[in-house]
Order: structure tokens, then C-alpha cells, then sequence
């Protein structure tokens, strides 16, 4: 849970933004789909939902994203990296940030946002999960 909790209020955002993972959770072995997470989230509203792929994606998958209600970002750059930049940003803007990945490289970023006073989320599947996320997360959300 977070340590500021205590210390540092909630700032009450009634927006949201929902940053996906696609390389490290759109993948066959995870049992991983962009519905669930819409699921899993409502009745949030999400003002924001993207899923970062690399420019390597394949044009089904950019017609998922985008089936789902969601923008696809694409990077030739490492797709962790834009994506802890934009989450920053967002909660820099005061928007909830919710993060699905399971990649402890975006620890950075959650801090960060939990240092501007935002809800920090991180959706999830139980494969590989990383507990350094699960230490700095408001909530965490495993999806089966």
C-alpha cells in the first residue's frame, strides 16, 4: 500500500487514464484481454485509454486496440520508457493512473504518480506478477 496514504490526500480526480502494457501482457501464454480490463475497471470512467505496442505490432492487433475503444501508441523506442513518461504526465494533470503490466520497471512511475496525490492502480494477470508493483500500487487488480 502506499506509504503517503497517511500523509497525502487523494486529490478526489474524477478523471482517469488506463496505460496498457501490450508487449509484456498481449501475449499468447497470458490469459490477457482488453475486455476484461474494461470489465474490471467499470464503473470507472476512463477519459484516457491506451495500449503501447512497439512499431512491430501487427495490423490485428492495432484493430483490436482500437475495437476496444482504445488508442494504440506506437514506438519505435522501448515501449516501457514512453509509456512511464506518459503516465507521469497524466499524473502530473491529476488523473488517476491506472497501469496494466506486470513489469517492475514502472515502479518508477507509480511513485511519481503517487507523489502528485493520485490514485494509483495496477491491473494485472497472476503470472509473473511483481510484488515491487504491488508494494507501491494503491490497489491492485489480478485478473484470472
Amino acid at each position: 500500500m502506499n506509504a503517503l496514504l497517511g500523509l497525502l490526500p487523494f486529490r478526489g480526480s474524477s478523471q482517469t487514464a488506463l496505460l496498457v502494457d501490450g508487449p509484456n501482457l498481449l501475449r499468447s501464454e497470458l490469459a490477457f484481454d482488453l475486455e476484461s480490463v474494461r470489465t474490471e475497471l467499470s464503473p470507472r470512467k476512463l477519459d484516457v485509454a491506451r495500449v503501447y505496442l512497439d512499431h512491430h505490432a501487427p495490423p490485428a492487433l492495432l484493430e483490436a486496440v482500437e475495437t476496444n475503444g482504445m488508442e494504440a501508441v506506437t514506438t519505435s523506442g522501448d515501449v516501457d520508457v514512453k509509456m512511464a513518461v506518459d503516465a507521469a504526465l497524466y499524473a502530473s494533470e491529476g488523473f488517476d493512473v491506472v497501469l496494466a503490466t506486470r513489469d517492475a520497471d514502472f515502479k518508477p512511475a507509480l511513485e511519481a504518480a503517487n507523489a502528485e496525490g493520485v490514485k494509483t492502480t495496477v491491473v494485472a494477470v497472476d503470472d509473473c506478477f511483481s510484488a515491487a508493483l504491488d508494494s507501491v500500487a494503491d490497489e491492485v487488480l489480478l485478473l484470472d
